[in-house]
């Protein structure tokens, strides 16, 4: 059984852990507001431009001038997964979510016998995947340097895909991260980025508008800044997703160590009322002795 020392200096490294998760909830909490704003601000302009770019696309989906990031390769041997997640842990199971969610892609892939490449953005996603995947790692983008994260972050990575595209290195190109629902709910999802998929709409744009120059010209253009806001939306939600699983993993952390401050005490307690109980018997019995 610890003695009564032991017992009091595990009482206090418990007090001092407890300290330390109650400050990180109450900096998550802060950080949470931000982040889960700019998430929720970002979701009206990536529907609208999705919205946009899948009527244009419905008009030129079967011309032969169908821009080669709408049309794709046309096969679908290799892929290449983009697998989001955050620069630090004590977050709960945010992390680890979104990598069984990437996980379970690369079994279906490879038991079909595609080619699989991965493209990972945040320090912890890479280092659960480098354990048995690492043969498939073929980039890493490091965001530790990021203080606000911005749109020209999105577009770097964005450039760095298209350019692995273009070079031929990967024919579709699908992106993971957790969308933000609450503090306690962040949903794994996956999105596909290259070829583009857009969701069918009736009495779309292409519908209502003449375009000058063709609808062609524009995706062309278009197409590339939507691979960006794509990313951007799903880094948003990442973080929004990092700071709502931190808040609630550090406050079951601070119950947690109450909980076992309360034990540790009733224990010490325990001890220190049987030691002066056996100090009494023994003055007794001595007393008693002369």
């Amino acid at each position: 059984m610890p003695s009564l020392k032991d017992l009091k200096i595990r009482i206090a490294s418990v007090k001092s852990t407890r300290k330390i998760t109650k400050a990180m909830q109450m900096v998550a909490a802060a950080k949470l507001r931000r982040a889960q704003e700019s998430a929720e601000s970002a979701r009206p302009y990536a529907e609208r431009m999705d919205a946009v770019l899948g009527n244009l696309a419905a008009g030129v989906a079967e011309s032969a001038n169908a821009p080669r990031l709408l049309a794709g390769t046309g096969k679908s041997e290799t892929h290449l997964l983009v697998v989001a997640t955050a620069e630090r842990g004590l977050c709960g199971g945010f992390n680890s979510s979104i990598v069984r969610l990437a996980r379970n892609r690369v079994a279906r892939l490879q038991a079909e016998g595609k080619t699989v490449k991965i493209l990972t953005i945040g320090k912890k996603g890479r280092e659960q995947l480098r354990r048995d995947l690492s043969a498939l790692l073929v980039g890493h983008v490091d965001l530790s340097d990021v203080k606000k994260l911005g749109y020209p972050d999105a577009a770097r990575i964005a450039h760095d895909i298209l350019n692995r595209f273009n070079a031929g290195e990967f024919d579709v190109a699908t992106i993971y991260f957790n969308r933000f629902q609450s503090v306690i709910s962040q949903v794994p999802t996956e999105r596909q980025l290259i070829p583009a998929v857009f969701e069918a709409r009736e009495g779309g744009a292409s519908s209502q508008y003449e375009y000058e120059p063709d609808e062609e010209a524009i995706l062309a253009d278009l197409l590339p800044r939507g691979v960006a806001t794509q990313i951007f939306t799903a880094l948003l939600e990442n973080g929004a997703s990092e700071q709502g699983a931190r808040m609630s993993a550090m406050d079951n952390a601070t119950r947690n160590a109450g909980e076992m401050i309360d034990k540790l005490t009733i224990v010490y307690n325990r001890s220190r009322q049987q030691a002066i109980t056996s100090e009494l018997i023994e003055i007794i019995s001595g007393a008693e002795a002369l």
